[in-house]
C-alpha cells in the first residue's frame, strides 16, 4: 500500500502544505488527491511568495490586474483567493464525502496584522466572504493578540486554522478558546456541528532551535538530547488534545454535533540533513490528527515511509524528555515563543518580497513589456 494511503488508517489525514495555480488546472492536486489520497491543503505567505515570484503561472493574470489599475496588494488579493476558490472546489468532494471533516483549503490573514485583534477580524472576514466556500479555513497566528479574534471568528461560524504554535501553555489556551467560543455559539442559539478547526504545530523548526542550544551548552549530556524535543514536543500537545477533547467539558458539545479542533502536524519537512527525511511524519503518526506535508517531503514518504500508529506511544516519556531541558536551565516556554516571534517576521518578510515582486511585474506591464 502506498505509505500515505497508509496513514489514514491510522485515522490520520495527510493535507497539501502547498499551493500553486498550475498544479490546480493540469490536474496535479486532483492525482495527489486519487493517487495518495490528499485530503486538504494549506498556503502560508511564504508558499504564495514563492508560487507567485518564482514561477510564470501569474505572469498574464498579474499583467491583465495591473492594466486594469489594480493596485498590487489588491493583485495579490485576487490571485490568492482565485487559487484558494479552485483548490476548494477541486476538494469539495472530499469535503462532501467526509461529512465536513477533510476537504479544507487554509488561506491566512495578513501577516502583518499579527498583533491587531481588530485588524485580524476584519481581514478574516473579508476572506471567508471573498473566497465563499463552506471548505475554507482562514488562517490566524496564535498570538496573545490572535487569541480573542480566533474566538470571535469562530463564534460567528468563520473555520479556522489556528497557525504557529510551538508552545505546549499557548495550545492549552488554543484549545480553550475553541471550547469557549464552541459554548458562546450555544448560549447565543447558534448550532455547532457545522465549525471546523485545526491547531497547526509546528515541528522541526523546534528542533533546529533547541539543538543549537544544545550544542553550545556546556553540559555533554545535553547533546543526547538532540533531535528528540520536537517530537516530545508534539506529543505532548497530543497528550493535552486526548485530555481536554476526550473530557468531560466538551464531551457536551460533542453530544450536541461539535467536533474536536484536530491538532495538525506542520513545519513537517526536515531541515537538519542528518536526519530522516520523513522523521516527523513517521514519528507523529495518530488517530484524530492532520499532517500537512510540502511536495517533497510528500515524495519522499511515498518513497520510503514507515506508517505505524507511534504517537500514542511514549507520552509520559515525552513529557519527561521535556522535563530534562529545565534541568538544564533550558527555558522551554520562552525558546517557543522566540520562535513564534520569528514566525511572524518570516510570514511579514515573505510578504514584502511579494508585494516587491508585484510591484515590478506591475511595473511592467504598464510599460508594455
Amino acid at each position: 500500500m502506498n505509505p500515505l494511503r497508509k496513514l489514514q488508517t491510522f485515522g490520520q489525514s495527510v493535507w497539501l502544505d502547498f499551493i500553486r495555480r498550475k498544479i490546480l488546472e493540469d490536474g496535479t492536486l486532483q492525482k495527489y488527491i486519487t493517487d495518495d489520497g490528499i485530503s486538504g491543503m494549506t498556503s502560508n505567505p511564504s508558499i504564495f511568495e514563492q508560487a507567485i515570484a518564482e514561477s510564470d503561472d501569474y505572469t498574464s493574470a498579474i499583467r491583465f490586474l495591473a492594466r486594469t489599475g489594480r493596485s498590487p496588494e489588491e493583485i495579490y488579493q485576487i490571485l490568492t483567493v482565485e487559487d484558494v476558490q479552485k483548490a476548494a472546489d477541486i476538494l469539495r468532494p472530499v469535503y462532501d464525502s467526509t461529512n465536513g471533516v477533510d476537504g479544507y483549503v487554509s488561506i491566512e490573514v495578513d501577516p502583518r496584522l499579527a498583533y491587531d485583534t481588530g485588524g485580524t477580524v476584519e481581514d478574516a472576514r473579508r476572506l471567508w466572504t471573498e473566497v465563499n466556500r463552506p471548505n475554507v479555513m482562514i488562517k490566524v497566528p496564535s498570538t496573545k493578540e490572535g487569541l480573542p479574534a480566533i474566538k470571535t471568528l469562530l463564534v460567528e461560524g468563520i473555520n479556522v486554522n489556528v497557525t504557529l504554535l510551538f508552545s505546549i501553555n499557548r495550545y492549552r489556551e488554543v484549545a480553550q478558546t475553541y471550547i469557549e467560543a464552541l459554548e458562546e455559539r450555544q448560549k447565543l442559539g447558534l448550532p455547532v456541528d457545522g465549525l471546523a478547526s485545526v491547531a497547526s504545530f509546528f515541528v522541526s523548526r523546534i528542533d533546529t532551535l533547541i539543538d543549537a542550544m544544545l550544542d553550545h551548552h556546556p553540559c555533554e549530556e545535553a547533546r543526547a538530547l538532540k533531535g528528540q524535543i520536537a517530537v516530545a514536543a508534539a506529543k505532548t500537545a497530543y497528550g493535552e488534545y486526548l485530555e481536554i477533547f476526550h473530557g468531560d467539558r466538551f464531551e457536551a458539545l460533542k453530544q450536541a454535533g461539535a467536533r474536536p479542533q484536530r491538532l495538525l502536524w506542520a513545519s513537517t519537512s526536515t531541515k537538519n540533513p542528518a536526519y530522516s527525511d520523513v522523521k516527523y511524519v513517521d514519528a507523529l503518526i495518530g488517530p484524530e490528527t492532520v499532517t500537512t506535508i510540502p511536495v517533497k517531503t510528500l515524495n519522499a514518504y511515498r518513497d520510503h515511509g514507515n506508517p505505524a500508529p507511534r504517537l500514542e506511544r511514549g507520552i509520559d516519556e515525552a513529557r519527561a524528555t521535556l522535563a530534562k531541558l529545565g534541568d538544564l536551565q533550558i527555558d522551554f516556554e520562552a525558546a517557543m515563543q522566540q520562535l513564534e516571534d520569528e514566525g511572524v517576521q518570516k510570514f511579514i518578510k515573505a510578504f514584502d518580497r511579494l508585494m516587491e515582486t508585484l510591484v515590478a511585474a506591475r511595473r511592467e506591464a504598464l510599460m508594455g513589456k
